[in-house]
């Protein structure tokens, strides 16, 4: 069994029947989607539903029969289970180089309990080893490529392989922001992106996780928030 997978399996002791749950998006939550198909398949977990972040995690769902509903329908989930590509000691996050953030904050952001799995690599003493992404509006894109990149970052405008820009789900495009020494202070960072016009969301989730799983070579272990 590999890390991620190792991770997805011991979330899934967090699932009840019965329960609705945000699904997220990434390789190792596409693994937990799996895993929670099989044994909603074999009718070891019944009764759930379940909200997607992204296109393909709502296809991936419809694969195992898994019945997919919304926040109109249920505005409080029990559970949201999603990935990170950092996590920081205070359970802080950036997640969004699956290019979904703001589908998966706004689904984290109606759980009860928000769960997030990852193997040891991701965990940083400080956010912002790797880049953050901002998913900003096609209108005028170039101004907030750089307005960022004057904000203590070096910013590009994310790119296919073909040369195109990234497109969300959303219809928005995403630009990924580097920071030479991590970021130092994200909850200032965070405010000011907010705040800024054609800034949609970013891939700073502060406060937000409840749980860290955590598998590692030496097993599995976990962070919860006091």
């Amino acid at each position: 069994m590999n890390l991620k997978e190792a991770a997805a399996k011991h979330a899934l002791k967090y699932v009840e029947s019965g329960m609705t749950l945000g699904l997220g998006s990434g390789s190792t939550t596409s693994i937990f989607i799996d895993l929670l198909g099989a044994r909603f398949s074999a009718r070891e977990l019944t009764d759930i539903q379940a909200v997607p972040t992204s296109e393909a995690t709502a296809e991936r769902a419809r694969k195992w029969g898994i019945p997919l509903t919304n926040l109109s329908e249920h505005p409080t989930m029990d559970l949201a289970v999603d990935g990170a590509d950092e996590v920081d000691p205070n359970l802080n996050l950036i997640k969004g180089l699956g290019r979904a953030a703001l589908r998966e904050k706004i689904i984290a952001s109606h759980a009860k309990r928000f769960v997030v799995i990852v193997d040891q690599s991701k965990i940083v003493d400080r956010l912002g080893r790797g880049p953050l992404p901002v998913e900003i509006v096609q209108f005028e894109h170039g101004t907030q490529i750089r307005w960022l990149n004057s904000s203590g970052c070096t910013a590009d405008l994310w790119l296919e392989e073909d040369g195109s820009p990234v497109v969300t789900d959303n219809g928005n495009y995403l630009a990924r922001c580097w920071f030479e020494n991590g970021i130092d202070d994200p909850y200032k960072l965070s405010l000011a992106l907010s705040t800024r016009p054609g800034i949609v969301e970013h891939g700073l989730f502060l406060d937000m996780a409840d749980i860290i799983v955590i598998a590692g070579n030496d097993g599995v272990r976990t962070m919860e928030r006091k």
